[in-house]
């Protein structure tokens, strides 16, 4: 048997970091099995639905990497691949359903629900629908449908008894038939189906053999095997992944910070890094080891690997991750990682909306901008320096603008550190001025050796010798390397700098 399993998100929000796991885990576990990777496009909510979502959806795969065999824009021989276009074939089922006797019309319009959920609340009942239509006669079903009454499908949930099936992570898990949730609805008067319904029957029709999915679709599972039970078909073996929690316990919410995937690739996450680290929520590989490409990943998952226990969202160890890819890149690499969000920043002229969107930059990392030769150069020998420093791409931008821009002077208790006062300042800034020419041609450490003597002979320490000087030549506390900072931008221009601050402030 050839495993296949599916990624079916429903287009009505952006990705979000919970639902690129699911998907991930489930690309993993295909490729691990020499299997095939389905993305299915369940649409049936039509009043959330938007395009651009479903556009996100592909935008987000692809840039992570995350490569489908079948469905979206692909296609495949289970064609269509899209809910709104597999109508007739739900209708078909669901009338199925209704004459095996596993399923029924139901007439009642929404007041009589309202009716019943205000009932059920005030005496503190279970909620459900109530079964009044389920033991309806032919006589009774053939007189409301000839007035025209719009009437739902509903599946009968056996009264008695349990469901029982096995979930790959979590065991044998057994539901009283009492206990779950009372004859949904699988096909709307309008005739869109419910999720239950389009679920179990793209499911089968298209071979999924596992479903991998977050466990708050456990309640639903019982469900579904009743479906499955009911159509005569095998259901495929279950798989609830564990939950992704924030740090207080809590589901991931956007209370805890970023949680779409557009937000993370915005602030400028490497894609690596979101793969490795999602990679490894709720589930582990190799001991003693952290760093995993994406190869590797589909080599080594398996779901035997898999935790029981929710997963915590750190965005440190995120951001970790973050930096130590960066580190691996060429200079060359982080360039080209970078300058899209240096050019989109404006720093070299306004931005032409119209053009970003025209040329499909959707994405902060983006840009129809190309780079002048001169900006290029300047920046690649800047790209050394800010490779240990830089947490995030977006970061880059006020790194560098001190080498495009002669920033404003600081105010003086900016300038000032916390231990030294004015008068102090004044003198390191102007033995700075003094001692710039003999730090021409030296690296970063070898500068910061002739500072540093020049920093003991004043009896200052070091950071505060070090702290006036950036905050006059690069404008900013956060800088590269000041020395190698200052031999891209030249020593002339690190003086006149300083002078200027040290007449403006002092």
């Amino acid at each position: 048997m050839q495993v296949k399993v599916r990624y079916a998100p429903s287009p009505t929000g952006f990705q979000h970091i919970g639902g690129v796991r699911t998907a991930l885990f489930n690309y993993l576990f295909a490729r691990s099995k020499g299997g095939k990777f389905v993305l299915r496009i369940e649409d049936t909510d039509r009043t959330r639905y938007s395009e651009e979502y479903e556009q996100n959806l592909y935008d987000t795969l692809e840039w992570l990497g995350l490569e489908w065999d079948e469905g979206g824009p692909k296609g495949g021989p289970c064609a269509p691949y899209i809910q709104s276009q597999r109508f007739e074939i739900y209708r078909k089922y669901a009338q199925e359903l209704v004459d095996k006797g596993f399923a029924y019309y139901c007439f009642c319009d929404s007041e009589r629900l309202d009716r019943i959920r205000k009932i059920q609340t005030m005496n503190k009942m279970p909620p459900g629908y109530d079964r009044a239509c389920r033991n309806l006669t032919d006589e009774e079903i053939k007189a409301k449908m000839d007035e025209g009454v719009p009437y739902v499908i509903r599946l009968k949930v056996p009264l008695e008894g349990s469901t029982k099936f096995t979930d790959a992570l979590l065991g044998d898990i057994e539901w009283k038939n009492e206990d779950i949730n009372p004859d949904q609805i699988l096909l709307k008067s309008d005739g869109f189906p419910t999720y239950h319904l389009a679920n179990i029957v793209d499911d089968h029709l298209m071979g999924i053999t596992h479903v991998m999915r977050a466990q708050e679709w456990l309640p639903s599972t019982p469900m579904h095997v009743i479906m499955y039970k009911a159509f005569g078909w095998e259901p495929p073996q279950f798989c609830h992944l564990p939950m992704v929690m924030g740090n207080d316990g809590q589901k991931l919410s956007k209370r805890h910070g970023a949680t779409s995937c557009n937000e993370f690739r915005n602030r400028g996450y490497l894609k690596e890094a979101i793969i490795n680290y999602v990679a490894m929520l709720g589930c582990s590989y190799e001991d003693g080891r952290d760093m995993y490409s994406l190869s590797d990943l589909e080599k080594l998952f398996d779901v035997k690997h898999l935790n029981k226990a929710p997963a915590v969202f750190d965005y440190k160890k995120l951001e970790w991750f973050n930096g130590q890819y960066m580190r691996e890149k060429t200079d060359e690499e982080l360039f080209e990682l970078t300058w899209p969000y240096i050019a989109n920043s404006g720093l070299f002229g306004k931005i032409d909306e119209e053009k970003l969107k025209s040329a499909g930059c959707r994405f902060e990392n983006q840009t129809y901008l190309k780079p002048a030769q001169e900006q290029k150069d300047i920046l690649m020998k800047v790209m050394p320096l800010v490779k240990e420093r830089l947490h995030l791409l977006s970061e880059i931008t006020e790194m560098v603008r001190f080498l495009f821009e002669e920033p404003a002077v600081p105010p003086a208790e900016e300038i000032i550190p916390k231990k030294l006062d004015a008068e102090t300042t004044k003198k390191v800034l102007q033995k700075a001025i003094e001692v710039m020419p003999k730090i021409q041609g030296l690296d970063d450490h070898q500068g910061g050796e002739v500072f540093r003597a020049e920093a003991d002979a004043m009896g200052i320490k070091m950071g505060d010798f070090m702290m006036p000087i950036r905050m006059t030549v690069t404008g900013s506390r956060i800088s590269p390397p000041l020395v190698g900072s200052i031999q891209i931008l030249g020593i002339e221009k690190a003086v006149k700098r300083i002078e200027k601050a040290i007449a403006e402030r002092f």
